[in-house]
């Protein structure tokens, strides 16, 4: 009788596995061996795999060489010490065990029922981080994959709050209500916009709201559009502030919001996505000042938190309305324990669920409170002290206030128009990151092309931000060749 296939022989699962934990440990300490940006263009990883997939098993060790060989040249290095765009995304060893367990234990949380200790296990350390940043214990929350999911639920959850329309039974098309409004400053992420074409909204139902000579919201601005939109037959029912946009890290104020969406009953959901995390450091509290006031907010700790994508916390004042936004609970999921538990499923779009929480408690666990804190106190400092380096050089100048760790500047070399240094800041960064030695982004800021420089991965030190400034003095001179 021939042989039934089933999984990896176990002593082959113990020889590859070890052989996987050394690689990770080598990866990880020689990670800045690699070109932080692959030189590889569109296509060259696809034309070097086959069209279908193999007729016959392979083994595993020829499989992790394929990823080494074809795979691997193709990565951008985010664990890489010179990854210095966007938002830095770096993980730590604890979260790659919690990772490697949890898929082990490929257990979905859907139901309490379905896996107890994930649903448990989510509420001790969603609580333990709100705790964390001084959030107000009023705040339910839960795991999300990303900020833009939870954006997206924040706005759900706000359209529940709407009195007068059933949107849960009759939707928005065709119930003859005055179409909603949500509102955002010009420089909140694409992620609200997306939330709304999700759900229903339209483009046109965003109104963006402008902001200061610091990229904050302005609150005069969010009422004016409130009242014309109420005069225009619009009906406004939500807020998205940000604390730390993505451009520059802004925080909007969010005091005077709040006082706005009170006088005109809307929900104010926080974007705190990145910069919410500081808070946890004496001192940086003001970062969510007003917060407690908001009726949700979210925070990524797969953002500055070095836990593996994805996790990203939602906290929401009223989880009732959340729930009756998503709540649909066929026969075959109804268990006897339903009336005393939470049943994750009950709160979002997604039956399936992750087990995150086991990553974030990992971390949590293994750096505590106090660990967080001085690694965040050294990316704040070296953030300030790249500050001082462009501030020093006239050939540079600064294009937004130095809130946390993320510096937005530009070169300015003399007798340019403003069209002119566009093209030379974008020729720049596009030099610097073609080197494959540092990584930057961009954004634009009234029109003029600016390079963005993060520090928040947990593995860049003074020496990479030292040899960072000189990159990019270097890329200068030869842009100007």
């Amino acid at each position: 009788m021939k042989n039934r296939i089933t999984d990896m022989p176990s002593e082959e699962f113990k020889r590859t596995g070890n052989e996987l934990i050394e690689w990770i440990d080598f990866y990880l300490a020689t990670v800045e061996k690699y070109r932080v940006v692959p030189d590889v263009k569109p296509g060259d990883i696809k034309k070097g795999l086959p069209d279908s997939m193999p007729e016959k098993g392979e083994s595993f060790d020829k499989i992790f060489a394929d990823f080494q060989e074809r795979i691997l040249p193709g990565i951008t290095h985010w664990q890489h010490p010179n990854f210095m765009a966007y938002f830095n995304s770096t993980c730590t060893a604890p979260g790659i065990f919690g990772e490697l367990i949890s898929g082990a234990l490929n257990a979905n949380g859907m139901l309490w029922k379905s896996s107890p200790a994930i649903s448990e296990l989510e509420r001790v350390t969603v609580n333990w981080f709100r705790d964390a940043v001084g959030l107000h214990k009023d705040f339910w929350g839960i795991i999300y994959d990303t900020a833009s999911i939870s954006t997206m639920h924040a706005i759900a959850n706000a359209k529940e709050k709407i009195r007068g329309y059933a949107i849960r039974e009759k939707g928005l098309v065709g119930s003859g209500v005055p179409p909603l409004r949500l509102y955002s400053s010009e420089f909140a992420h694409s992620s609200v916009e997306k939330g709304a074409l999700t759900l229903g909204l339209g483009l046109e139902g965003t109104h963006k709201i402008g902001t200061d000579e610091k990229f904050q919201m302005i609150p005069s601005e969010l009422e004016k559009a409130i009242q014309e939109d109420i005069n225009s037959g619009y009906k406004p029912f939500c807020v998205v502030a940000t604390v730390g946009t993505t451009s520059v890290t802004s925080i909007d104020p969010v005091k005077e919001i709040t006082a706005i969406c009170k006088k005109y009953d809307l929900w104010l959901h926080i974007d705190a996505a990145h910069a919410g995390v500081i808070a946890m450091i004496p001192g940086y509290e003001y970062i969510l000042d007003s917060v407690d006031k908001a009726d949700s907010i979210v925070i990524n700790p797969h953002k500055w938190g070095f836990v593996p994508m994805d996790c990203s916390l939602f906290f929401t004042k009223q989880p009732d309305l959340l729930k009756k936004a998503f709540s649909i609970v066929p026969e075959y999921l109804k268990t006897k324990e339903d009336s005393e538990v939470e049943n994750l499923m009950d709160y979002g779009v997604q039956l399936g669920r992750r087990f995150r929480s086991l990553k974030l408690w990992f971390v949590l666990r293994y750096y505590g409170k106090e660990g967080y804190i001085e690694i965040y106190k050294e990316h704040l400092r070296l953030g300030k002290l790249f500050e001082k380096l462009v501030l020093k050089d006239s050939r540079f100048e600064l294009m937004a206030p130095v809130t946390l760790s993320t510096i937005c500047f530009r070169g300015k070399p003399i007798g340019m128009s403003e069209e002119e240094l566009n093209a030379f800041n974008e020729s720049m960064i596009s030099s610097i990151n073609d080197s494959g030695k540092l990584f930057l982004s961009h954004t634009k800021l009234n029109g003029k092309y600016v390079v963005r420089l993060v520090i928040s991965g947990i593995r860049t030190e003074e020496n990479h931000v030292l040899n960072a400034w000189e990159i990019i003095k270097n890329n200068y001179e030869l842009s100007l060749t």
